[in-house]
């Protein structure tokens, strides 16, 4: 395994001039020795660029690749020692379950005992024990992924392993337990493993660390604490939840938050925010409550849809232009449609940004 330090930038442009000429724009970031990282974000956003960096398939166009503190940006990925898994299964119809997961020691002289070792070793974590002498010609979807992802975890000496949205093809169900038995065998074998997707589920049930991306730039890495309580960018709080963050345009005036000409009150974050000029507060629908008329930090909205969720009411309301969603517990009598409430915006969870960054 690995520390892997990454200082650089990337654009397939001969000459890039502008942001939009990069894949990666700057960026400076380390995945420690052991760590199970995640790569989020949507399409296009730069995601598979970075891990095909990391693993030696595309050179950056600037700066370097350390492993461990040496240079590996020029090297192959076969100088790397890395194992990547991608998208969709990569293995030997022909040969059976056993022979497929030998393959990668196999082709690096690994004693034969040692082979059978390592091999049962990942079977069992894998819970395909019962399938070592199958051909995998024969087996369903998710059975050949895990193939592929088996082939990845079988060497002991590899820098890190790669996944490049390895459960795009595996039904939901069969995806929970996929993610459950990655994380335990990162827990067991302390691996540095890398893993690319677009969905949040996967990515924050999974990594210790993830790596919040979009349009080429990484805007945030943190655990899903941090990334749910202290977004550090705009579009790190629309992305994560379900839903996202409320963003309401909001001014400071005479010492109190203004949202849409109704005052809030007072913050400790007032000494921080722009003294003239707009901003943004956000807050997450679960930490958005019904409260009396008039109580501070509350706003007035009225309810323009009302949605039963089974475990919770999901509640949209606007106060003039601006939209806010609540998540209410199931247990409450919820508004309805038209109904005019006050809704608590301004306390302990808000946050409040300038220039889509957040303020510290």
């Amino acid at each position: 395994m690995a520390r892997i330090d990454l200082d650089l930038a990337h654009s397939y442009k001969p000459n890039p001039s502008a942001d939009e000429d990069y894949a990666l724009l700057p960026l400076k970031t380390t995945f420690r020795d052991g760590g199970a990282y995640a790569l989020l974000g949507p399409s296009g956003c730069g995601k598979t660029t970075m891990l095909n960096i990391i693993s030696g398939l595309v050179q950056p166009s600037h700066g370097t690749v350390k492993f461990d503190g040496a240079d590996m940006t020029k090297k192959t990925p076969q100088q790397r020692n890395i194992a990547q898994v991608f998208q969709f299964p990569v293995i030997y119809d022909t040969m059976t379950v056993a022979q497929n997961l030998a393959f990668p020691l196999r082709n690096r002289g690994v004693a034969a005992d040692k082979i059978k070792q390592r091999v049962g070793k990942i079977a069992e974590m894998l819970e395909m024990s019962n399938q070592l002498d199958q051909r995998a010609a024969g087996l369903a979807a998710d059975a050949k992924q895990k193939i592929s992802l088996g082939r990845g975890l079988v060497r002991e000496d590899v820098s890190a392993v790669l996944f490049d949205e390895p459960l795009t093809v595996i039904d939901p169900h069969l995806k929970w337990q996929l993610r459950r038995k990655l994380k335990q065998i990162h827990h067991e074998l302390k691996l540095t493993l890398i893993y690319v997707t677009h969905d949040q589920v996967e990515a924050l049930t999974f990594a210790e660390e993830v790596v919040v991306m979009t349009r080429g730039r990484a805007v945030q890495i943190g655990g899903a604490d941090q990334l749910f309580e202290r977004p550090a960018h705009t579009f790190v709080g629309h992305f994560i939840g379900s839903p996202g963050m409320n963003f309401l345009p909001a001014t400071v005036r005479g010492g109190s938050v203004e949202v849409g000409g109704h005052r809030l009150g007072g913050t400790d974050a007032i000494g921080r925010l722009p003294a003239s000029g707009e901003f943004k507060l956000g807050v997450r629908p679960e930490y958005v409550a019904i409260t009396a008329s008039g109580t501070p930090g509350a706003l007035p909205v009225e309810v323009t849809q009302s949605q039963d969720i089974g475990t919770y009411w999901l509640i949209t309301a606007k106060h003039g232009d601006s939209l806010v969603r609540a998540r209410l517990s199931a247990e409450l009598k919820a508004p309805q449609v038209g109904d005019h409430v006050w809704l608590s915006v301004l306390g302990s969870h808000t946050c409040f940004y300038d220039n889509e960054e957040l303020v510290a």
